[in-house]
C-alpha cells in the first residue's frame, strides 16, 4: 500500500489525473489557503493628462481628420515595408510599384495638397512682396501719396480697420497657440525625467521580485505537504468517517424506522392499558350515575304530585317540569363493549424483550464502523513515514529543480543591461534638455517674428485711430496719424519679410507632425500598428512571426506583438505574455502518467471487512413478527367510537339544573318553590362529581383507541417493510460494503490529489497573473511611443503648426487691409483740389 500511495502522490506534479479510471463522482477538495504572492505595486501611470492644452490638441486632430479621413491603411503599409525589407526588388517601374505609389499618393493626398499650397505661399508671397515693393517705388500700387476724396472714404476707412483688427486678433491667438504648444512640450521634456526614472523603478521591481515569487511559490509546496500528510495520519477516522455516511443513507434510515417502530409498541401498551382502565371506569362510573339520577326523578315527581302543584298558578309549570323528567337518564352504554385484555397480555410477552435496547446495539455497532477502518488501515499508517520522506524528497526536488533554472543568471544580465541604459539615460538627460532649449528659443524666435508684426499693425490701429480727424484734409493730417499709417506699412514690410520663412517651418512641421498622428500615434491606439508588425514574413522573409523567431528561434510560435502588448497592459504574467511553456514546460518534464492505471487498479483491491456490524439480530425481527400479531387489529373500534361520541347524559344537567331553577322561579314563595331549587343544586352536585370525570375518562378513551386504531392500520404491512430495509442495509454491509469502501477510498485519495491540483492550479494561476507581472514593459512602451511621442512631440508640434500656419495664413488679408487702411492715415503730398461752383459731396 505505501508504494501505491507514494505512486500517487507522486502523480500529483505532472498536473495529469486518473480519471479514466475513477468514477464520475469527484467530490471537492478541501480549499487550501496559500496566501498571496508577494508582489510590489508599480509606480508609473502610463497616462498623461494634457490639461487645459488638451482643447487645443483635440481642435488639432479635428483637422488632421479633414486633411486626412482615410483609415489606417494596413495593406498598403505591408506592400510598402515588403519592399524595403526585400521581398520584391523595387524596379519603381513595374505596374505593382506604380500602383504602390499611386495609392500611398491617394492616401496622402490631403497632406500634398496642403503642403502644396504652402509651397505656394513660399514661392509666391516673397515675388508679390517684392513686385509689390517696386510698384510703389513707380507711385503705382497705392505707392503715389495723393489720395483721392470718396464719398464713403469714412465707411471704407472703418471697415478696413475692422477687417484689419480681426485678422490681428486671429493672428494674435494663433501665436498664442504656437507659444503655449512650445512652452508646453518644454515643460514636458523638464518633468520627463520623474517619469523616466519611474519606469526604471519599475523595471528593477520586476527584475528583483521576481526571484522572490518563484522561491514563496515553491515554498508553499509544504502547506500542501502538511495537509496530505495530516489527512494520511488520520486515514482511519477520515475514510471511516466517509465509509459511514455513504452506507448510513441506507443503515440510519432502517434503524430509525425499527427505533419508532419499539416505541409504537410502548405506545401501543399504555394505549391499551388506558382502554382497559377507561372502560371499567366508565362501566362503573354509568352504572352509578344511572342510580343517581333514577333516584332524582323519583324526588323530583314526589315533590311535584305535593298538592302545591294543584293551584292554578303552579299547574302549568309543573307540568312542563314533569314532562321533563323523562330526560333525566344516561346516554352512553359501555357495558357492552368489548374487552382489550387478550391484546394487552401479548403486548406484555411483545415487551419482555427490549426491542429499543437491540436496535441501540446496532446504532452501536454501525458508530464502530470508523474504528473498523481504522483498525484494519494500520498498514497506511505504518507506511506514513515513508511516504512522508518522499513527500520531503520530491520538495528538495522541486527545489533544486527551481535553482537550476537559468532565472536568476538571465535576470542578473537584464539587470545590468538596465542598470547601463539608466546611466545612458542619465548622462544624455542634460544634452536633450540643451537641445530642447535650443528648440525652444528657434520657436520662440518665430513667435516673435509674427508678435513683431503684430505690434506694428496693432500700434498702426491705435495710432492711426486715435490721431485720426475727418476734418482734416489727406495733405494736413496730424503727425500721430501719420505715424500710425507708417507702422501699419512697416507690418507689412515685415509680413512679407517673415511669411515665407514662417510656412517653411509651417510645412515641414505640418508633414512630420501630421503623418506621425495618422501613421503611428492613432494606429498605436487602436492596435492597427501592432497588426502590421505582425504580419508574416514582414520583418523577416524567412520567418512567420517574427517576435517568435527571436525569442524562442521558432517562428512557427504563435506569439504577435499585439498580444503581448495586451497581456502585458493587463498586467500578466510574463510566463502567460511570452508563452515561455514552449522554452520550458513543467509539466511534461514531471510527467509520470504511466503510474496512474496500476495505481488505480491497486486501490481497487482494498478490502475492509464490515461483517462485524450487526443491526438488529434475529430476536428483535421476531419480536416485531409478534409485534404485528398480537391482534390489536382485531379490536372493534367502531364500538368503542360509536359510544365515545355520546354524551355521557342524554341532557346537559347543568341546563336542566339551570332551567329547573328558573321555572321554580315562577312559583309563588313557599315550600315548593324551595323543594325545587334544592332538588336542582342535587343535579349540579350529580354533574361535578359525576358526569365530569366521566367525560375525561372518555377524552382518555378516544385518544387512546384512536392511537390504536392508527397503530393497528396495515399493521403487518408496516412491520414487513422495516425487517426488509433492516434486512437490505444489513446485506449492504455484509454483501456490498467493498464496493462502498472502495468507492469511498478513490474519493478520499481524490482528495489527497485535490490538494496538489490546487498546488498546481494556484501556482498554473500565480504564473499566468502574478509573478513577473509584465505591466512595466507595456508601461515603458506607453511611455515612449504614446507619452513621449504622441502626447509630449506630436501634439505640441501639431499644435505649433496650426497657431504658427493660421498666423501665417492669416497675414495675407492683414497685409491687403494694412496697405488700403494706412492710405487714411498718412500724410499725403497731393490731394484733390475743387471749385466753389463745383457742387460739394
Amino acid at each position: 500500500m505505501a508504494v501505491e500511495l507514494c505512486l500517487l502522490l507522486l502523480l500529483l506534479f505532472c498536473g495529469s489525473t486518473i480519471s479514466e479510471v475513477q468514477p464520475i463522482y469527484k467530490p471537492p477538495p478541501g480549499t487550501l489557503d496559500f496566501g498571496f504572492v508577494p508582489a510590489k505595486t508599480y509606480d508609473t501611470g502610463a497616462y498623461h493628462e494634457p490639461g487645459a492644452i488638451g482643447i487645443l490638441f483635440k481642435i488639432v486632430h479635428a483637422f488632421l481628420y479633414l486633411v486626412q479621413p482615410n483609415t489606417f491603411p494596413q495593406d498598403l503599409i505591408r506592400k510598402l515595408a515588403q519592399q524595403q525589407f526585400g521581398n520584391t526588388q523595387g524596379d519603381y517601374q513595374k505596374p505593382e510599384n506604380v500602383v504602390l505609389t499611386l495609392q500611398a499618393i491617394y492616401y496622402e493626398i490631403g497632406f500634398i495638397v496642403s503642403a502644396a499650397l504652402g509651397l505656394l505661399f513660399i514661392l509666391l508671397l516673397p515675388l508679390v512682396g517684392l513686385c509689390f515693393c517696386m510698384c510703389r517705388c513707380c507711385d503705382n500700387c497705392g505707392g503715389e501719396m495723393h489720395q483721392r476724396q470718396k464719398k464713403n472714404a469714412d465707411c471704407q476707412r472703418s471697415c478696413f480697420a475692422t477687417f484689419l483688427f480681426v485678422a490681428s486678433l486671429i493672428i494674435s491667438v494663433g501665436v498664442l497657440c504656437a507659444y503655449a504648444a512650445n512652452q508646453h512640450l518644454t515643460n514636458q521634456v523638464r518633468g520627463a525625467k520623474k517619469l523616466v526614472n519611474s519606469n526604471f523603478k519599475d523595471l528593477k521591481i520586476f527584475l528583483n521580485d521576481t526571484p522572490a515569487q518563484i522561491d514563496y511559490l515553491v515554498s508553499q509546496y509544504n502547506t500542501t505537504k502538511d495537509k496530505a500528510l495530516s489527512d494520511l495520519n488520520n486515514v482511519g477516522p477520515v475514510l471511516g468517517t466517509r465509509v459511514q455516511e455513504q452506507l448510513g443513507k441506507e443503515v440510519r434510515p432502517a434503524l430509525d424506522a425499527a427505533l419508532t417502530m419499539a416505541g409504537a409498541i410502548r405506545e401501543t401498551k399504555e394505549a391499551l392499558e388506558n382502554v382497559s382502565v377507561s372502560v371499567e371506569v366508565l362501566q362503573e362510573g354509568t352504572e352509578r350515575l344511572h342510580a343517581n339520577l333514577t333516584e332524582v326523578k323519583m324526588h323530583l315527581s314526589n315533590t311535584l304530585n305535593d298538592s302545591a302543584c294543584s293551584a292554578a298558578q303552579a299547574a302549568s309549570t309543573c307540568n312542563i317540569i314533569r314532562n321533563s323528567l323523562a330526560q333525566l337518564n344516561i346516554n352512553a352504554n359501555f357495558s357492552g363493549l368489548p374487552g382489550v385484555s387478550s391484546q394487552l397480555a401479548k403486548i406484555n410477552d411483545v415487551l419482555k424483550i427490549d426491542l429499543s435496547s437491540l436496535v441501540q446495539k446496532g446504532y452501536a455497532a454501525f458508530n464502530d464502523t470508523p474504528d473498523l477502518v481504522v483498525n484494519q488501515t494500520r498498514n497506511i499508517l505504518s507506511a506514513v513515514p515513508y511516504i512522508k520522506s518522499v513527500l520531503e524528497s520530491i520538495g528538495s526536488n522541486i527545489t533544486t529543480f527551481t535553482r537550476a533554472l537559468p532565472v536568476q543568471k538571465i535576470l542578473a544580465d537584464l539587470m545590468v543591461h538596465l542598470t547601463q541604459s539608466e546611466a545612458y539615460v542619465q548622462d544624455y538627460f542634460p544634452l536633450v534638455e540643451q537641445y530642447d532649449f535650443y528648440r525652444w528659443l528657434g520657436c520662440l524666435i518665430l513667435c516673435c517674428m509674427l508678435v513683431l508684426i503684430l505690434v506694428f499693425y496693432y500700434l498702426g490701429l491705435l495710432c492711426g485711430t486715435c490721431g485720426y480727424d475727418k476734418h482734416a484734409s489727406p495733405t494736413t493730417r496730424g503727425c500721430i496719424s501719420n505715424t500710425g499709417g507708417n507702422f501699419l506699412m512697416a507690418g507689412v514690410g515685415f509680413s512679407f519679410l517673415f511669411s515665407w520663412v514662417l510656412m517653411i517651418v509651417v510645412v515641414l512641421t505640418f508633414v512630420t507632425g501630421g503623418n506621425v498622428e495618422k501613421l503611428v500615434c492613432e494606429p498605436f491606439e487602436d492596435k492597427n500598428l501592432f497588426k502590421v508588425l505582425d504580419t508574416p514574413y514582414l520583418l523577416n522573409k524567412h520567418w512567420k512571426n517574427y517576435l517568435a523567431g527571436v525569442i524562442f528561434k521558432n517562428p512557427n510560435v504563435n506569439l504577435t506583438f499585439e498580444k503581448v502588448y495586451s497581456d502585458c497592459k493587463e498586467n500578466k504574467g510574463i510566463y502567460t505574455s511570452l508563452h515561455l511553456e514552449h522554452l520550458f514546460n513543467i509539466n511534461e518534464l514531471l510527467n509520470i502518467s504511466m503510474y496512474t492505471e496500476d495505481v488505480a487498479l491497486k486501490i481497487e483491491h482494498i478490502q475492509i471487512n464490515l461483517s462485524k456490524i450487526i443491526l438488529l439480530d434475529e430476536i428483535g425481527k421476531e419480536n416485531l413478527l409478534n409485534f404485528s400479531s398480537s391482534g390489536i387489529d382485531g379490536i372493534d373500534f367502531s364500538a368503542y367510537l360509536t359510544e365515545i361520541n355520546k354524551s355521557v347524559t342524554k341532557v346537559d344537567l347543568l341546563s336542566f339544573a339551570n332551567d329547573l331553577e328558573a321555572r321554580a322561579d315562577q312559583l309563588p314563595k313557599g315550600a315548593l318553590e324551595n323543594a325545587l331549587k334544592g332538588h336542582a343544586n342535587n343535579i349540579r352536585m350529580i354533574h361535578n362529581q359525576q358526569v365530569v370525570p366521566l367525560e375525561q375518562a372518555m377524552s382518555t378513551l378516544n385518544q387512546s383507541i384512536r392511537l390504536l386504531k392508527r397503530t393497528s392500520s396495515e399493521l403487518m404491512v408496516k412491520v414487513k417493510n422495516v425487517i426488509s430495509a433492516v434486512n437490505a442495509a444489513q446485506d449492504l454491509i455484509n454483501n456490498n460494503a467493498s464496493q462502498v469502501i472502495v468507492q469511498e477510498t478513490k474519493k478520499y485519495m481524490d482528495t489527497i490529489i485535490g490538494y496538489f491540483e490546487q498546488y498546481t492550479e494556484w501556482v498554473k494561476e500565480s504564473i499566468s497573473m502574478e509573478v513577473a507581472a509584465c505591466k512595466p514593459i507595456a508601461n515603458v512602451i506607453d511611455t515612449a511611443v504614446d507619452i513621449f511621442l504622441c502626447s509630449y512631440i506630436a501634439d505640441s508640434v501639431n499644435t505649433f503648426w496650426f497657431g504658427l500656419g493660421g498666423s501665417s495664413i492669416f497675414l495675407i488679408p492683414a497685409i491687403i487691409f494694412a496697405v488700403k487702411l494706412s492710405k487714411y492715415y498718412r500724410r499725403m503730398d497731393t490731394e484733390d483740389v475743387y471749385d466753389d461752383s463745383v457742387e460739394q459731396w
